[in-house]
């Protein structure tokens, strides 16, 4: 087995995935962010059972979780990295999702006001690897404002999101 020596520079880290940069608790259900940008958001998440309520099935709590999360991403970019917060989400639940099922989701702004952000969030189920919309899971609105600065401890986020982004 190899050991690094002491003096050498460390190895760098494994790459963190986007999820597990941005959004802790969309990582810890197992969804991935693929798409980022300030007119589209989106990714996918393999339903399992850490995402699943008793009935072995997508939680509804889970799907409105990437709802906010997607659009809160796609607001903050779209207000040019303020901070923003979401204050209404609707959410219908069209059908279930079952352990094993490829959901896809994707946020896409309704209004891009200075002050005020409406985000359109849907989820679909995917046949096999086709991201065709077929089979809509959930779809949601959610509202957020948008003009408020960052706080200073999350900054550093911020500019991660910066580096991420597809502008």
């Amino acid at each position: 087995m190899d050991h690094q020596n002491p003096n050498d520079p460390p190895l760098p880290s494994p790459p963190s995935s986007t999820t597990a940069i941005l959004d802790s608790p969309l990582n810890a259900v197992g969804f991935e962010i693929e798409i980022l940008s300030p007119h589209r958001v989106s990714g996918r998440i393999v339903v399992s059972p850490k995402c699943c309520q008793p009935f072995k099935v997508l939680h509804g709590g889970v799907s409105a979780m990437i709802a906010e999360a997607l659009a809160s991403i796609g607001a903050q970019m779209a207000a040019g990295f303020k901070r923003v917060a979401g204050f209404h989400l609707s959410i219908d639940h069209l059908q279930s999702a079952e352990i094993g099922d490829l959901v896809l989701a994707e946020a896409t702004p309704l209004s891009l006001g200075k002050a005020i952000q409406v985000w359109e969030v849907e989820l679909w189920k995917a046949k096999s690897s086709s991201v065709e919309r077929r089979d809509l899971v959930a779809s949601s609105r959610v509202t957020l404002l948008c003009n408020m600065p960052v706080p200073k401890h999350a900054q550093p986020l911020v500019d991660t999101l910066k580096r991420l982004a597809k502008l």
